[in-house]
């Protein structure tokens, strides 16, 4: 046994000689990768829509504190039935109800309100048309649409009637 220990570290002790140096692997890569998602990683069109609640103003001009509880129980039917649809649904197929709005085009108090908040440095927001002309308003992020504001009477952003 002592003899194979001594051939053992003599072999180690030679110094290298030249071989073959190519990595050898056992599995080859796929030829072709594909990718998972088809559609680009920023876009959300094709995404269905989700709520953020924590920035849900709670004072005038156009809080949430002014709905009650027939109001609310409304509003969480329709987000809830928007949630059935993706973005591009929402706001493409139905741009004449809901639609995301230049801050410029806003109202004044809006517009306030937002520079108040800190929120004054986004371009746009987005509404959505409940009934008539009750809207919800919040800022879209990524697929996801920030609750802001409760307009029950279409104020944040008037329609102005052509040819009139």
């Amino acid at each position: 046994m002592a003899r194979r220990d001594k051939k053992k570290r003599a072999k180690t002790k030679q110094a290298p000689t030249q071989r073959d140096k190519t990595v050898k692997t056992k599995l080859l890569p796929k030829a072709r990768k594909e990718p998972k998602a088809a559609l680009e990683p920023m876009s959300f069109n094709h995404r269905r829509p989700a709520w953020r609640v924590s920035h849900l103003e709670m004072v005038d001009p156009y809080g949430w504190h002014k709905t009650n509880s027939a109001t609310l129980k409304r509003i969480r039917e329709k987000l809830g039935d928007f949630e059935s649809m993706t973005w591009n649904q929402i706001l493409v197929d139905g741009k004449k109800r809901h639609h995301s709005v230049c801050i410029d085009k806003i109202a004044k108090p809006a517009l306030e309100r937002l520079r108040e908040i800190e929120q004054d440095d986004i371009d746009r927001l987005v509404s959505l048309s409940l009934s008539g002309k009750q809207r919800v308003w919040g800022i879209l992020e990524e697929g996801v649409l920030r609750l802001l504001w409760w307009d029950p009477n279409h104020e944040i952003c008037p329609s102005r009637k052509k040819h009139t």
